[in-house]
């Protein structure tokens, strides 16, 4: 039977100044840190202090003793970022220049001294474009000349901290007569029963051996031979339970179980977990353009996504429980489909086995992103291996329902200038319509791909236009007040965003000693983006007062705008279901303590956004929008049971008088989208009119100014505090009342976000990690709009 050993014991690593103790899996950076060789990159500007380590070389060593007992010994290394050259005893094993591939080598018979060498990602990059050429990219930095995570050489919110290591495990697997090789799983469902066509391919040491596989999922079993070095074995589940996104149904999961046998005696086994469910990508054409509409199971879906980065700039760091709750946070939101951008990784089987476990569904990049890769060797055998590899690895996983080639590639080869700048150079493209589509129809074909993000489906349209394939719209982050956002009705939108400051205590923590402004150094320094504070100024200005000199309540508008701004595109796309078949907010998380677009910070804390997401993306959502004629109330209906009811409309002003009322019944059938229009008696007039509209506890609000032109008065209310939990009674209209309970203690949590109270009602928060409840620091930590100044 094959024995594994991981080898994570005894490492050192090497360097040009002596050596110290290393971990495996881990990293050059993670490494120092444990030495105090260098300090914690995430504090201050640290980042900048610790530049040097991407630029130097490094090896890491230990001991190999001699094993026996098997007619074959390899070494097999899950992953090494990224160009290395591994040495046992002085003799050269193989070279690597892949971080998103696994490596194998026999070590037969041999012991001695193990070496990892690692030259500089740096220095492999500056090489490979001497040789092939410059191409552009959207950052200056060498990402794309090196399969390597590209977002470690910083991007507009990560840090430049480029890495070196053996980011993976470490094992010897000493076998005998054979052992499995690969196994490619093809799942699907055939008339309610579910199949597992598995396609084996095992290695051999003795090449006349008879060999067979018997396999197992659901109490059916079943045999095939080996036929030299492939095999094939079908298995049929009767009345197979289907697997379902979460919130359309249940997540079974069956365990598949294939023994590799010689004469009835097990040399190998592979395990891996199903789930039975159909998906397919609606992409046809129709009166709006080109649809992009997810199908389970043959449920058409309005997606509920967000954008997945690597969770910590250091990958070797993220364990089973940070994904579990990092994902469980996302869960929790409402979401159902995360995206794993192409500026990170493939992530490890823990993310796919927690997402299958919470019915999210996975779209996968590969690793290409905003820059122009070149398709010539050394890189293009790397591409098409590390696809294999990849897609291979990952086919198990039911929650894995898009593969998708790049991200921003084409749209830039289109409109970012590169197209004249490489005056003919290859660029990627032949990745994305030719290598990577290839190897999906060849191994996974019950998943399908497309192009790149954003993508029209073809040439004959623009890459980005938002009546065809997916769209991403920055434009409004950028230039235009997120109202934009209302302008259109893109057919899917997989990225767009607004920047806000993380949690108080995260930036405290981050920024050890410094009085806290919105341009003090540090916070500047953990603020990438280009012009960010800029755009972040312009964003509030065109809402709120500019409140200059005043951190706080900078830090608080700047989350209530973020949180306002990606309501405004959720709310007026999910309104035009099915036109819009799909939101994917950038993004869900950071890798480090930063300013960003994400909803949980880089310690994990919650911004307001994040609650804003629980409603945003709730089953049922009420949403008044502005439409040609007048303002409609839209009920929008994503539960399986059909809703109908009264929708409770009050016209006040913001002194909290009642000018007007009204009831009006609604219906929306599942999975979709009433709309009734608003009397126009009930439609508020100026800044000192609002709508209230309330059905089945859930509440939409219509404001029809500016806050900046809203006379609001001065919010009174009365706090009091039980163990776990603040309550707050209005006096008076109180607007955007938010706990930021990490003021209150860092590990404190509250359960809720942003909440508006009129006169007279009430709000009980939940908090947990105060152990210390007082009415008076709760009073400190709320923060709610005020009369402007």
């Amino acid at each position: 039977m094959l024995q594994a050993t991981p080898l994570t014991e005894g490492w050192i690593l090497r360097h040009e100044g002596g050596a110290l103790p290393a971990v495996v899996p881990g990293c050059v950076h993670t490494d120092l840190l444990a030495a105090e060789v260098i300090p914690d990159p995430f504090l201050g500007r640290n980042e900048s202090e610790v530049a040097w380590v991407g630029r130097r070389e490094w090896t890491y060593e230990r001991d190999l003793a001699p094993v026996n007992g098997h007619e074959q010994t390899d070494l097999v290394l899950d992953g090494l970022d990224t160009v290395a050259e591994v040495l046992l005893d002085g003799q050269l094993l193989g070279r690597t220049r892949n971080m998103h591939r696994s490596y194998r080598f026999d070590v037969t018979g041999m012991s001695g001294r193990l070496a990892v060498r690692f030259v500089s990602a740096y220095a492999e990059a500056e090489a490979v474009r001497g040789k092939l050429g410059e191409r552009p990219a959207a950052y200056a930095e060498p990402y794309q000349y090196l399969r390597k995570m590209a977002c470690s050489f910083g991007w507009d919110w990560g840090p430049t901290l480029v890495t070196a290591g053996i980011w993976r495990p470490v094992r010897l697997e000493q076998w005998s007569t054979a052992r499995i090789a690969r196994v490619r799983p093809l799942v699907t469902v055939e008339q309610g029963a579910g199949v597992v066509e598995l396609a084996v391919e095992v290695e051999r040491a003795r090449v006349e051996a008879p060999l067979s596989v018997e396999a197992s999922v659901g109490g059916v079993r079943a045999r095939a031979a080996i036929d030299g070095t492939t095999g094939t074995v079908r298995l049929e589940v009767p009345d197979a339970r289907l697997w379902w996104p979460r919130g359309y149904g249940e997540q079974p999961l069956y365990e598949v179980e294939l023994t590799l046998l010689h004469e009835g005696r097990p040399l190998d086994v592979w395990r891996r977990r199903v789930g039975f469910r159909t998906v397919e990508l609606d992409r046809s054409a129709d009166e709006h353009g080109t649809g992009f509409t997810f199908v389970l199971n043959g449920e058409r879906l309005f997606a509920r996504g967000v954008n997945w980065i690597p969770d910590d700039v250091f990958p070797s760091r993220i364990t089973r429980e940070r994904y579990r709750e990092r994902l469980g946070q996302a869960a929790d939101a409402g979401v159902d489909l995360v995206r794993i951008w192409g500026g990170g990784i493939y992530e490890s089987e823990d993310f796919y086995d927690v997402c299958d476990e919470l019915g999210l569904l996975v779209w996968q990049d590969f690793p290409f992103a905003c820059a122009a890769y070149p398709e010539e060797q050394p890189l293009r055998g790397e591409v098409e291996a590390e696809a294999r590899e990849n897609v291979v690895r990952l086919m198990p996983h039911p929650s894995l329902v898009l593969w998708n080639g790049n991200n921003e590639n084409l749209w830039g080869f289109r409109d970012w200038g590169w197209e004249v700048r490489l005056a003919g150079d290859s660029w990627g493209e032949g990745y994305y319509l030719g290598v990577l589509p290839r190897v999906v129809a060849e191994l996974d074909p019950t998943r399908p791909y497309t192009a790149g993000s954003p993508w029209s489906g073809s040439w004959e349209h623009h890459p980005n236009d938002p009546a065809h394939g997916t769209h991403h719209s920055w434009e409004v982050w950028n230039r235009l007040d997120y109202a934009g956002y209302r302008d259109d009705v893109p057919r899917f939108v997989a990225e767009f965003g607004w920047q806000a400051p993380p949690a108080y205590a995260t930036l405290a923590r981050a920024l050890p000693g410094e009085e806290l402004a919105a341009d003090s150094p540090g916070v500047l320094h953990h603020q990438k983006a280009d012009d960010g504070n800029g755009k972040l100024r312009r964003g509030l200005e065109r809402h709120f007062p500019f409140p200059e000199g005043d951190f706080d309540r900078w830090h608080y508008l700047t989350q209530v705008n973020q949180a306002r701004a990606v309501a405004a595109g959720i709310e007026h796309w999910r309104s035009h279901w099915p036109v819009c078949a799909g939101t994917v907010v950038w993004q869900l998380n950071d890798c480090w303590p930063v300013t960003s677009w994400a909803a949980v910070d880089g310690d994990g804390r919650e911004k307001p956004l994040y609650h804003e997401l629980r409603r945003l993306y709730a089953d049922r959502l009420l949403t008044v929008q502005e439409r040609e004629g007048g303002l409609v109330l839209a009920a929008v209906n994503q539960a399986g049971d059909p809703w109908a009811g009264v929708l409770r409309l009050r016209r006040m002003s913001v002194e909290g008088v009642l000018i007007g009322e009204g009831e009006v019944g609604f219906a929306a059938e599942r999975r979709a989208v009433a709309r009734v229009d608003v009397p126009r008696e009930l439609e508020p007039l100026g800044p000192k009119e609002f709508l209230v509209v309330d059905a089945d506890g859930l509440r939409a609000l219509h404001f029809p100014c500016p806050d900046r032109d809203i006379p609001y008065p001065r919010p009174e209310f009365d706090v009091s505090v039980a163990p776990g939990s603040v309550t707050v009674a209005a006096r008076t209209l109180v607007r955007d009342l938010l706990l930021q309970a990490d003021r209150l203690d860092p590990g404190a949590r509250a359960d809720r976000g942003l909440v508006t109270l009129l006169p007279g009602e009430r709000v009980t928060i939940g908090v947990r990690g105060w152990e210390t409840p007082d009415a008076d620091a709760a009073r400190s930590a709320l923060y709610c709009l005020e009369p402007s100044r």
